[in-house]
């Protein structure tokens, strides 16, 4: 009996807690939505390609200083990292953005389009902030300002972590997630748990997505490259066509997961997106290379998928008589929202969300690399809307293309879910 009334007590004393806490959180949110609109304008004004983000992680840590931090720079490249230490003893939360934009030529007609260009596979090219990197990163720095106000009452540490390179680091250089770990992004003070969010196109402003083990997909790039023999256009019979081949290839990998693939448990996809070979009509070209994807939610359905891309390419460019390399990058992991922590913190989504504005969401085969975090520690994933009021969420443009556009209103309630978790969590741990 005098264990289920302490049970009792201390449930009564985090819920009221929680919702003192709740009033005072969105004052500050409000109060400050206007200055993260800002932000976000400029960040989106100046994008930057993934390691490349120099005037990003410079203003970014401009506004921490001015805030009142002392930010670390130069982590994994480009990142950004800052300490608050509250006022009461407990444990260490991390929160994570992503800073990177995308090599997208903006369309959207906004006042603060992309007009910038960068260095990408050695060409230059248009840069866009085409996923919404620039809202996470402005909402977390939207976070830091409210946490530093309100330090004194804070019940432990919370670490601000501003990641480049989610997109993918540059052939031949390392970077994103994988590096701010192996450069010691979760320690010094060591982190318990993670807390991270996307801004999605398709769902309403004001709704708040997440759920429980895989919530986003295992990626890998594959490259294959078939060599063959050239010849003459008109003489086929005296080569061996690497086009045709690929084409076959391309077909017959499309078997991989409608007739492989067990999608009653999880879905997986294979695309081929790029093809490079030939300069001439008349002529056929000796070698090409294709690039393609593997998304996948299941840990034994990704070494299956693995598998028969490699036996399928191989065999069919065999039956053609050409020879044929494959690579499939490492990727990045299942995002993997560990149930406990999720089991835990779900009456806080549910509250910062609002009644009836919490969605448990099904699975996309979109990746994050925010998947390496969660291999290291407890994380926390979710999405947030940024479809913009009056708008058809299924006539919005996609994610990573030029018309890609999410709404400022959308942040407001980023900052009061990444706010609730900060605070639920330290306080009841």
């Amino acid at each position: 009996m005098k264990k289920i009334l302490t049970l009792a007590l201390l449930s009564s004393s985090i819920l009221a807690f929680s919702q003192t806490f709740d009033k005072q959180i969105d004052k500050m949110v409000n109060g400050t939505e206007k200055q993260v609109i800002d932000w976000r304008h400029w960040f989106h004004e100046n994008a930057e390609l993934s390691n490349r983000e120099f005037k990003t992680a410079e203003r970014i840590a401009k506004i921490l200083r001015e805030i009142g931090y002392e930010p670390q720079t130069g982590v994994a490249k480009t990142g950004v990292v800052a300490v608050l230490k509250g006022g009461k003893p407990g444990p260490v939360v991390g929160l994570r953005a992503d800073i990177d934009g995308l090599p997208v030529k903006e369309r959207v007609d906004i006042p603060w389009a992309s007009k910038r260009m960068g260095e990408y596979n050695g060409e230059q090219v248009p840069v866009m902030h085409a996923c919404g990197h620039d809202t996470h990163l402005s909402i977390l720095l939207g976070v830091a300002k409210m946490l530093w106000e309100m330090k004194d009452q804070v019940p432990g540490t919370v670490k601000l972590i501003f990641q480049p390179a989610e997109e993918g680091a540059p052939a031949g250089e390392e970077g994103g997630a994988e590096l701010m770990i192996k450069e010691q992004v979760l320690k010094n003070p060591d982190v318990d748990v993670i807390f991270g969010l996307h801004i999605d196109a398709f769902t309403p402003v004001g709704t708040l997505r997440s759920r429980p083990e895989g919530i986003y997909a295992a990626s890998h790039s594959f490259r294959i490259d078939i060599n063959g023999k050239q010849s003459h256009g008109s003489a086929p019979w005296s080569g061996t066509d690497p086009i045709v081949t690929a084409a076959q290839i391309i077909n017959n990998l499309q078997t991989v997961v409608s007739r492989n693939a067990n999608l009653i448990t999880a879905p997986a996809v294979v695309t081929v997106g790029a093809i490079h070979s030939g300069n001439r009509s008349n002529i056929i070209p000796e070698n090409l290379y294709m690039l393609g994807t593997i998304r996948t939610l299941d840990p034994e359905m990704t070494d299956l998928v693995h598998k028969r891309v490699r036996e399928v390419a191989t065999k069919t460019a065999e039956s053609n008589n050409a020879e044929i390399t494959i690579t499939i990058d490492k990727g990045n992991p299942v995002t993997y929202n560990d149930p406990s922590l999720y089991e835990q913190m779900l009456p806080t989504l549910k509250r910062a969300a609002g009644a009836g504005k919490y969605e448990v969401m099904k699975p996309i085969t979109g990746g994050e690399d925010f998947s390496y975090y969660q291999k290291e520690i407890p994380g926390l994933f979710f999405d947030i809307g940024g479809c913009p009021p009056g708008k058809d969420p299924k006539t919005v443009a996609d994610h990573h293309t030029p018309d890609f556009y999410v709404d400022d209103t959308g942040m407001n309630l980023g900052m009061k879910a990444m706010m609730r978790l900060a605070l639920d969590y330290l306080k009841n741990n």
